[in-house]
Order: structure tokens, then C-alpha cells, then sequence
């Protein structure tokens, strides 16, 4: 009887009618996968402070209806960091996965969430140049950074700055052979050496310490987040180069490794994408609202975590709430159309945003904390130099 009365469209749209209310009160699901056990335990923990604050700051809700996240454990270990993908989009069923420290990691997982499960990832760290380039995926986006930018904003600035000649040091994993290539690609000087040490197992560093004594270098430069970047600099200081051999870093002071490098680390220069002093009204209430909660700073693992909730909410508040159609989920996240921490981005068309790279020093701030504070602009609106390679136009 419905079927004489009423045309297709019609009955199509009282059955979305009849829907909303469930939808409304459905939550929307959002995994996120990070390493929060083990010695790099603290920037996992970093980053759900971040998530936190962000869901806090949202009310609890995007497009109207609730949201939750479900946190997993890769455990430093890419297999691992796979099961648990798997496990959010099979098991859980979830909208949106994030979250990924770890290039080899987010590797090891990528096809497990954007082709077998369909389903969109963010991450809120890692960037290999794969999945910049030829792995570019419509289901793949980032919040943070292309691995070879920051240590290319940093060659940049080496270079301007007249230092001849470097030593170069990372892990050897994906992340640390991209930040060693980007380096290369902006500073022209000459290289002295370059090792690539044991990952992650390698935490003495006297061998490489002593052949840069040798080589009198102007300049040491290293790629060591967390635990790594902690023992270098100590052994670094211990071994009496600082006086001698200046240090540049990407991604191995923070806000995460400052409380433990304190004074070590005074004076040494970073790049980065997000420092904690960029002068825009909603990071200055995310440092505000962060260091009220946990007595620190936050760090650019968080920040771009919290962009990463915050760029899923813009999709679902444009969408109301329904985001069924994938296809329209995409097309909005692709507008990156939400007050970014770092003042704003937009995406090439591999899904990597195009941005600024500053240079920053540690300090203490006027309490005394370790800090870091923005010293210049290193690039500006600066393209990953994979894109190219990507098929999606």
C-alpha cells in the first residue's frame, strides 16, 4: 500500500528520517593506535592527553552525536601495531583510525585499514616517503608532516646560516633513512660522515661519538625521538663535544624528553612544524588548557593528535553527523576546513599538508621549565618532495 501512495524518493526519505534519531545517538568511532608501554611509553602518553583535551574541548560530540576513542597498544613492534589495526577495523567496526608513531609501523599497517578495511586513516605522526609517493591512498591523511620536511627545513637553515660541513646520525629504520635523505636534499655542505644505528636496540652511542671527534665536523646532526634522543644528548655532553661540535636535532628534543635532558639541552637548535609558542587564539588555549591539566608542555605528538580529532570533527560537523558516504567524508577532511593548531594547512594531492616549518632553540621559560621557543621560518607553504610521484591529482 506504501508503494501506491508514496514515490521511491519519498519513502527513501522517510526511512533517513527514521534514522536520525539512531544515528544521533550512535557513537562515532575512532582508533587510535599509539605506543603506550615500553621506554617510548611517554609520547603515546603525550598524545592521549592531547586526544583527550581535544574531546573535552568538543563537548564529547561531532555533527551531534557522541564520539569515543578506542586506544591500542603497538608496542613499539610493527606486527603488533598491525594485529591491533586489524582488531579496531574488523572487530571494533570503527570510522576512522589514527594515531601511528612509528614509520615502520603505520607501513606495516596501511593497507590493513585503507584497502582491506576501508576504511580512513589519519596519522597523527609518521609520514613515510612511500605513502607520500607511490603509496599515496585516498583513505590516507596526515596531520603531521612528510618524514625528509623538518629535517629539510633544517638543512635550509644550516645552509643559510653558512655551516660548512655535517655528521649525520638517525635509527636505521624508515623514518630515520627519510630524515637523513631530507637533510641532503636542502643542505649542500659537506657530509663528514653518517651512521645509521641499531633500531631500536642501540642505546650506546660512544663509537659514533668518537668517530665525530675525529672528524671535526661544524655540525652534528641527529634524528632520536624520546628515549634515544635522551642518551645521546647525555653521552653527547658527556663526551665533551658540546663545547666544541654544535648540535642540530629534528625530532629529538621535546616536550617530552626536556624533563630528562634539562640544562643538557640549552641553546640546541630544532625544526619543527607546531612549536608551543605560535601566537594563534586556539593554541594558545590548547598550551594553556594542556600545561593546567598536566603541569608541562605538550609536545608536536600531541598537537598533531589533537589536529587529528579536530579534522575529523570538521567532517562530521559538515556532514551532520552522517558519515555513511565515504566518498563525501573524504572530499571534507580533504578541505581542512578547522583552526589547525599551527595556524592553518591545506593538502597537496597526496593528502600531506602543505605548511610552515619554524626553528626553534631550548630554553628555560620564565618559571624556569625547559621549553623550546620559535627563533625563524625556515619554509613556508612547503610541499613534501614526493607528491609528484603520488597517482591522485
Amino acid at each position: 500500500m506504501m508503494s501506491k501512495l508514496f514515490g521511491p524518493a519519498t519513502i527513501a526519505a522517510l526511512a533517513f528520517a527514521g534514522l536520525q534519531p539512531a544515528m544521533a545517538q550512535s557513537p562515532i568511532k575512532i582508533g587510535f593506535v599509539s605506543t603506550f608501554s615500553g621506554p617510548q611509553a611517554a609520547i603515546g602518553e603525550d598524545m592521549r592527553r592531547s586526544v583527550e583535551l581535544a574531546k573535552e574541548h568538543l563537548g564529547g560530540k561531532m555533527g551531534g552525536r557522541p564520539f569515543e576513542i578506542i586506544y591500542e597498544d603497538d608496542q613499539f613492534k610493527p606486527d603488533v601495531g598491525k594485529q591491533k589495526s586489524e582488531k579496531l577495523v574488523q572487530q571494533d567496526k570503527v570510522n576512522f583510525v589514527t594515531g601511528y608513531i612509528w614509520s615502520n609501523v603505520l607501513l606495516a599497517s596501511l593497507k590493513t585499514v585503507t584497502d582491506e578495511g576501508d576504511t580512513i586513516l589519519i596519522s597523527a605522526n609518521a609520514g613515510p616517503s612511500q605513502i607520500a609517493g607511490e603509496l599515496c591512498n585516498k583513505n590516507f591523511f596526515s596531520t603531521s608532516w612528510q618524514n625528509d620536511q623538518t629535517p629539510m627545513a633544517m638543512g635550509q637553515y644550516l645552509q643559510g646560516k653558512g655551516v660548512k660541513s655535517l655528521y649525520l646520525l638517525a635509527g636505521n629504520y624508515a623514518a630515520g633513512k627519510d630524515m637523513l635523505a631530507g637533510v641532503k636534499r636542502t643542505f649542500k655542505g659537506e657530509i663528514k660522515g653518517e651512521d645509521l644505528t641499531k633500531w631500536p636496540d642501540q642505546l650506546d652511542f660512544s663509537a659514533e661519538l668518537a668517530k665525530i671527534a675525529a672528524a671535526k665536523p661544524d655540525g652534528i646532526f641527529i634524528f632520536y625521538p624520546g628515549a634515544h634522543g635522551v642518551q645521546f644528548l647525555t653521552q653527547y655532553v658527556q663526551a665533551g663535544l658540546k663545547n666544541t661540535i654544535p648540535l642540530y636535532q629534528v625530532f629529538s628534543i621535546d616536550a617530552i624528553t626536556l624533563p630528562q635532558q634539562k640544562e643538557l639541552a640549552l641553546g640546541t637548535l630544532g625544526a619543527q612544524e607546531w612549536v608551543n609558542d605560535l601566537p594563534n587564539e586556539q593554541n594558545k588555549r590548547y598550551v594553556a588548557d594542556f600545561k593546567k591539566k598536566h603541569g608541562t608542555y605538550p609536545s608536536y605528538y600531541g598537537a598533531q593528535s589533537y589536529d587529528a580529532i579536530m579534522l575529523i570533527a570538521s567532517a562530521a560537523e559538515k556532514l551532520k553527523g552522517d558519515l555513511t558516504n565515504k566518498d563525501k567524508v573524504r572530499a571534507e577532511l580533504k578541505k581542512a576546513d578547522f583552526k589547525s593548531l599551527r595556524g592553518g594547512f591545506k593538502y597537496n594531492t597526496n593528502q600531506f599538508p602543505i605548511q610552515n616549518f619554524y626553528i626553534q632553540e631550548a630554553v628555560k621559560d620564565a618559571d624556569g621549565m625547559m621549553t623550546v621557543k620559535t627563533i625563524a621560518t625556515a619554509l613556508t607553504d612547503a610541499k613534501d618532495p614526493y607528491y609528484e610521484k603520488c597517482p591522485m591529482k
